[in-house]
């Protein structure tokens, strides 16, 4: 598994783990039961705080992504991808609700929405 930490961005380190491990899921590249690192190991791959790392796998298991099974480790629990499905088109719902607000609050109209948006789609 192959996660890129941008410590650049204004996502926190914990929510960029997060979102990829969940797209990994989703996407089917790590599939059902199979381990993750340890926190220690992805902590040290990553070079960042074992607590980051926990937190992320914390967040994973809350919303039912992985389980994690004491002094044996952290394991995918994708058996049910319309569930991982719902909760990707859940967060770009959210994160275009904030786009289209911020575009309304800056005076466009929901035509020029729409226009700009079957631009951007159709590239």
């Amino acid at each position: 598994m192959r996660i890129i930490i941008n410590n650049s961005s204004m996502v926190p380190i914990y929510e960029q783990v997060v979102s990829q491990i969940k797209n990994t899921i989703i996407t089917g590249q790590l599939q059902d039961a199979e381990a993750l690192p340890s926190v220690r190991t992805m902590a040290a791959e990553l070079k960042i705080s074992s607590l980051t790392v926990k937190k992320a796998y914390d967040i994973l298991e809350e919303e039912g992504f992985i389980t994690t099974v004491h002094g044996k480790g952290s394991f995918v629990n994708a058996a049910d991808r319309q569930l991982a499905m719902e909760a990707r088109r859940k967060s770009v719902e959210e994160e275009l609700t904030l786009v289209i607000d911020k575009a309304l609050a800056g005076g466009l109209t929901k035509d020029e929405i729409r226009e700009m948006t079957e631009i951007i789609l159709e590239d």
